[in-house]
């Protein structure tokens, strides 16, 4: 026997609404014209139409569905004398067809049934409750868990200006900034924003400048415009100041940022539209400018693998290694520490000085980050929950987990003894809001139905009606029970059954064989093959009491929902700092595991300008080496300073070179961030951007050689970096000619170090550079160590003083599988090519600066170029021939 509440759990559509959609469809020109009349406001997006239990699209949206989805076409009547062309996704597998719309860039508004069916003539009515687009999203399914989605907008500003204002919708947090328009891409690599909005009324240049960066590869995510006069200051400046609740900006620094304001205005109304409502729990703005951030251009953190591999991939990267968080939102806001370093030291010594204490005496057994992850297992994302709470998108098992991870905060703030006061801080904010955990605790069943549409959500013993309606269902089987033994006993058919089927309701059915028993008070309801089914005045009594208490149960449940939504409110921006700390005790807990078992050390700040390192080591690929057995790895000491600015690093392939001055790159990095680092000690002084120009790709789609992609990164490192920069120069000059390479890297070693005095390792093949530190008095050579023996080489991958004495090329081609007689050749040309190495000498001082008068505006390089190219020397092939036997020779 099956209860009528069973039975509506299994399916979302009654049989009063199939009947409705069935009618509607057949009719076309209601349900079309309610559809329609939805997709005129979302001209350019996707409308999954709810229609029982399936989202249907139509038309142009239909055809798209299913080219994307790879989803069934079909055709169903005609309106306007056109077949109606469709398809459907079923409504349980919605997040699914989301996931897949979202990651193609697609946006999708989400019409749903409101009204009730049979309440009015025509269609049920239905409206969008909101639009899932990739830089709004909140759905749990639809998140990476370690990762922000953010939405970006971006204005036009006269005097070659932008503003800047995105949004993480799931943070609450405005992020404010203006910036020079050649500088637009720098930032827009910085933020990678998941959406980015535009003016409609930008000029065709601008719009041409964004398709530009993006074809680039400066961001990748889709990009729209939107209404200009969306776009206006003052009413950005309003809405900011509503959601922070202050009469005037200047507590933000946020008063004099006019384009960021107007860009602000789009930003909101955009996400307020997405979601439906206003986003109330948007308390936070902050600003951000140029010179607050350690600058990490795109090509830093490709090529310093920060949280992607050179092959896109998510592991083996610095944050990979560094992820040991408990929980997503701290997974999330490491990145976003790793990513965006501050150039104040403030809140990395905040940060070093918490890590320090969380390690105790050293002992991986006993520290106090042990005892506080083990209480940060199984914490859910409150940051994510309190977003989707405000938005009243939050789900019942997500309150759950809310409500238990409030008792696990309450706790940590109980027991969290710490004498640093930045741990202080951390543990104050993490006292539950008066009365939240109770309230979870008492309105949500401990294991509620997925959807407060299914019912079961609402604890027993929260709402005195709820639980006299649910009793009404929960004692329909004994009645049935019951009568049906009653009936037996009554009319003395033995085989006689009381049912329930969604289609009929209640019923008592009879066999043929036994239809002259049936009493006079039965009333034929549904006649079948074999049998009768019957309905009795005391049964339909009850069927009208059971459906209306199942129908009033569910409305109540809802409405009680609701209520406990409208109670959280006031809580928001607490639960919003709890969450933050929350997120930052994790982090600060995985940062104290890692060094602890890394055997890291913490570095110390200075006011001058340095960058020593002793022992220092590649963290990613010591972890990889531990992994598979491979050996210890090798380290190396690094001293920049006020007297030694430049290392000339050479050596062979794949003797460490890049390892090397990578691994520099990434302690710098760590220690700006506020952790401690692979080396036996380190002192830095201050930091302002780490710029590299590393291995060798091209971009054919956009018409860039390798070549070109190379001078280009050089030319932007060259315009950036400052005498507090980092910039790593590996083998620059390799994509073209020989003696254009060498003028080429003659002319930016020198600049970088005669004026912009920046630190830089400068990893090279080129021999002819290593006579630089004879002349710049800031710069050293160095090389990574190799030996040879016989026809094999060893990589000792330990960096010494002096400049390397060949390339060892043929032993790397031997260990590369190059074919034994290739080698056998080489040798033998080497070894000609040695015996006449000496027989003719390039002499060309390529480091001296030529005497060029300030109006040609000549750079380094052209000087270079000139000093390397006079009249009176050979034809240029013949210099470059000579070179090559040089360089093959290795002198």
């Amino acid at each position: 026997m099956t209860s009528p509440s069973e039975n509506n759990k299994k399916t979302g559509t009654s049989q009063r609404e199939t009947q409705e959609i069935a009618k509607d469809f057949s009719a076309h020109t209601p349900m079309m014209h309610q559809y329609l009349s939805l997709k005129a406001g979302y001209p350019d997006t996707l409308l999954f139409y709810r229609m029982g239990d399936f989202y249907e699209v139509f038309w142009q949206d239909a055809e798209k569905a299913a080219r994307l989805l790879d989803i069934t076409l079909t055709q169903r009547g005609q309106s306007g004398g056109q077949p109606v062309v469709m398809a459907g996704v079923p409504f349980h597998a919605l997040e699914n067809y989301l996931a897949r719309l979202i990651k193609m860039g697609e946006s999708v508004a989400i019409a749903e049934q409101v009204g009730e069916v049979g309440a009015a003539k025509g269609p049920v009515e239905r409206k969008v409750v909101r639009v899932v687009t990739p830089g709004t999203l909140t759905d749990t399914e639809l998140l990476s868990d370690k990762s922000e989605s953010l939405l970006l907008a971006v204005q036009q500003a006269p005097r070659a200006r932008c503003g800047l204002a995105w949004l993480s919708v799931t943070q609450g947090r405005v992020f404010l900034a203006e910036c020079a328009h050649d500088e637009l891409g720098a930032w827009l690599a910085r933020i990678a924003p998941s959406e980015l909005i535009y003016s409609a009324g930008v000029t065709e240049r601008f719009e041409q400048q964004l398709q530009v960066l993006r074809q680039g590869g400066a961001f990748t995510c889709p990009m729209s415009p939107r209404p200009d006069w969306q776009f206006d200051s003052a009413l950005g400046e309003r809405k900011l100041l509503e959601h922070l609740g202050a009469a005037s900006l200047q507590a933000w620094s946020a008063q004099d940022l006019a384009q960021a304001h107007a860009a602000a205005a789009a930003l909101l109304q955009y996400a307020e539209h997405t979601q439906g409502r206003a986003l109330t729990h948007v308390h936070s703005v902050q600003v951000q400018r140029g010179d607050d951030l350690i600058d990490l251009p795109a090509s830093t953190r490709r090529n310093l693998e920060l949280v992607k591999t050179l092959r896109g991939e998510d592991a083996p990267t610095l944050f990979s290694l560094l992820d040991t968080c408990m929980t997503g939102m701290g997974s999330r806001l490491l990145k976003t520490w790793l990513l965006e370093p501050q150039r104040d030291r403030a809140e990395a010594r905040q940060r070093l000085a918490a890590t320090t204490a969380l390690r105790g005496n050293g002992s991986a057994t006993q520290a106090p980050w042990q005892a506080l992850r083990e209480q940060l297992k199984g914490v859910s994302d409150v940051e994510r929950i309190t977003a989707r709470t405000a938005l009243r998108q939050v789900r019942p098992r997500e309150l759950v987990g809310l409500g238990k991870t409030l008792q696990k905060a309450a706790l940590l703030a109980q027991n969290g003894r710490a004498p640093e006061p930045y741990l202080v801080q951390i543990f104050s904010h993490l006292q539950p809001p008066p009365g939240c955990t109770e309230l979870l605790h008492r309105a949500i069943d401990e294991e509620p139905a997925a959807l407060v549409r299914d019912g079961g959500v609402i604890a027993s013993g929260f709402d005195a009606e709820l639980d006299e309606l649910r009793a009404i269902q929960s004692n329909c089987d004994t009645f049935l029970l019951d009568l049906e033994t009653r009936e037996k006993a009554r009319t003395g058919i033995p085989n006689l059954r009381v049912q329930f089927n969604k289609v009929h309701g209640f019923y008592i059915e009879v066999t043929g064989s036994h239809l002259d028993k049936v009493p006079d008070d039965y009333r034929r309801r549904q006649t079948l093959k074999n049998a009768e089914r019957f309905i009795t005045p005391e049964l339909k009594a009850f069927e009208d009491k059971a459906l209306s208490a199942n129908e009033r149960a569910l409305a109540r449940e809802k409405w009680l929902y609701e209520q406990v939504l409208d109670q959280l409110q006031p809580h928001i921006p607490q639960l919003t700092r709890l969450a933050h700390a929350l997120a930052t005790l994790d982090v600060l807990c995985a940062l104290a595991e890692r060094s602890l078992t890394l055997n890291w050390c913490a570095p110390q700040f200075v006011p001058e300008p340095c960058i020593e390192i002793e022992a220092g080591r590649h963290p990613v690929v010591e972890a990889r080496l531990a992994e598979t057995s491979s050996g210890a790895f090798i380290a190396n000491h690094t001293r920049l300073n006020a007297n030694t600015r430049m290392q000339v690093i050479t050596g062979p392939n794949m003797g460490g070179k890049s390892t090397y001055m990578r691994q520099v790159a990434l302690i710098v990095l760590l220690a700006s961030m506020g952790s401690h680092v692979p080396a036996a000690s380190c002192r830095l002084g201050p930091i302002d951007a780490i710029h590299t120009r590393i291995g060798a790709a091209d971009d054919l789609a956009n018409a860039q050689s390798t070549f070109m992609l190379e001078m280009t990164e050089a030319a932007q490192i060259l315009h950036a970096a400052t005498p507090h920069s980092l910039v790593l120069m590996d083998e620059i000059g390799r994509g073209t000619s020989t003696f254009d390479g060498l003028a080429l890297a003659s002319g930016i070693a020198t600049h970088l170090h005669d004026k912009t005095r920046a630190f830089t390792l400068f990893a090279t093949h080129y021999f002819e550079l290593t006579e630089l530190p004879a002349k710049a008095r800031h710069a050293v050579n160095m090389h990574v160590a190799a030996a040879e023996a016989s026809t094999d080489i060893v990589f000792l991958h330990e960096l010494q003083p002096g400049p390397a004495s060949r390339s060892y090329g043929i032993q790397v081609a031997k260990l590369a599988g190059v074919p034994a007689p290739v080698l056998h050749h080489a040798r033998h040309a080497l070894a000609a090519l040695e015996e006449r190495a000496g027989e003719d000498e390039l002499q060309v001082d390529l480091f001296a600066t030529p005497e060029v008068p300030e109006s040609a505006g000549a750079s380094p390089v052209e000087a270079a170029l000139a000093a390397i190219h006079p009249d009176q020397l050979s034809p240029r092939e013949a210099l470059d021939a000579l070179y090559q036997l040089k360089k093959l020779a290795g002198s």
